[in-house]
């Protein structure tokens, strides 16, 4: 009976089972169409009020003057001219200069960042010698240092592909030395009474444990190398999304410098989607992904 009750168990069970689907899985986690409706919840909640916004982008300009519509153009307008430069393929000159830029730099610097987060975070004497000139650095701020990489590095590619370093780079640096240093100290003493070395203590127990402090400082420094790279492509650059802001101002082109700025946000949310995806891939162990 019990060998009957067992095989139930394991059919209702089975993949090929219509139950499965809506069935947790071993971890408590729901999946199949149960895990899809919290996403598709979350998704129409949060579009709610983007659609409210470009709602009253397109009725807000009527309740000023016709001078005021002109420096404000309804929302429809400024999709039509965002539309006329990407099908021109102007925008997408612009968009791919930004985008090869910024991913760049900021490739770059997070590659440097958890480097040397990772040794400060893990030596309290390199964190003793170097934090105090870190601390000056990182109170610096990256526009106030792009006219100095302008001069040393000149015009052209490489002091934007720098400021985006220097300006994503700290993030990424503090937040991996703060995510070692607050690893619980429970998980440390678990890992140490069943005899890990130092080197399998870090690897299995407090690189993990790191992780999504780790993603926090990627995702600020992701934000902060798009903003940084758009103002100096404002300052001194002949492409970039930057430069299309700016030479549509200056060419009184205003729905046209709308859509830049349109297309900096959309390059802002893919960025920090692609992020919140891998930040979810390397911390699946996490009860509240």
């Amino acid at each position: 009976m019990s060998t009957i009750t067992a095989q139930a168990s394991v059919d209702s069970a089975s993949p090929t089972s219509p139950d499965a689907a809506r069935a947790p899985s071993p971890g408590g986690r729901p999946r199949g169409p149960a895990k899809r409706r919290p996403r598709l919840r979350k998704t129409v909640l949060g579009s709610i009020p983007i659609v409210l916004f470009a709602v009253l982008w397109e009725f807000a300009p009527l309740l000023g003057s016709p001078t005021f519509q002109v420096f404000l153009p309804r929302f429809h307008v400024v999709v039509g001219a965002w539309w006329d430069l990407l099908v021109s393929g102007e925008l997408w000159s612009h968009f791919s200069a930004s985008l090869a830029r910024s991913l760049v730099g900021f490739a770059i610097a997070t590659v440097l960042g958890i480097a040397f987060g990772l040794v400060i975070g893990w030596y309290r004497a390199a964190y003793e010698m170097l934090n105090p000139l870190l601390e000056i650095f990182r109170n610096t701020a990256a526009l106030a240092l792009l006219p100095v990489f302008v001069l040393l590095l000149g015009i052209g590619e490489l002091s934007k592909v720098v400021i985006v370093i220097y300006a994503a780079f700290f993030p990424v640096l503090l937040n991996t030395a703060a995510g070692l240093k607050t690893v619980d100290p429970l998980l440390i003493r678990f890992g140490k009474t069943l005899g890990l070395s130092q080197a399998a203590l870090f690897r299995h127990i407090i690189l993990p444990a790191a992780v999504p402090t780790i993603f926090a400082g990627i995702r600020i420094a992701g934000s902060a190398a798009i903003l940084v790279l758009i103002a100096a492509e404002m300052v001194g650059a002949k492409s970039g999304l930057g430069f299309l802001i700016t030479s549509s101002q200056n060419s009184f082109l205003i729905p046209q410098m709308y859509s830049g700025v349109l297309t900096i946000a959309l390059l802002g949310l893919i960025v920090n989607s692609l992020l919140v995806g891998l930040e979810s891939r390397f911390s699946r162990w996490r009860t509240d992904q």
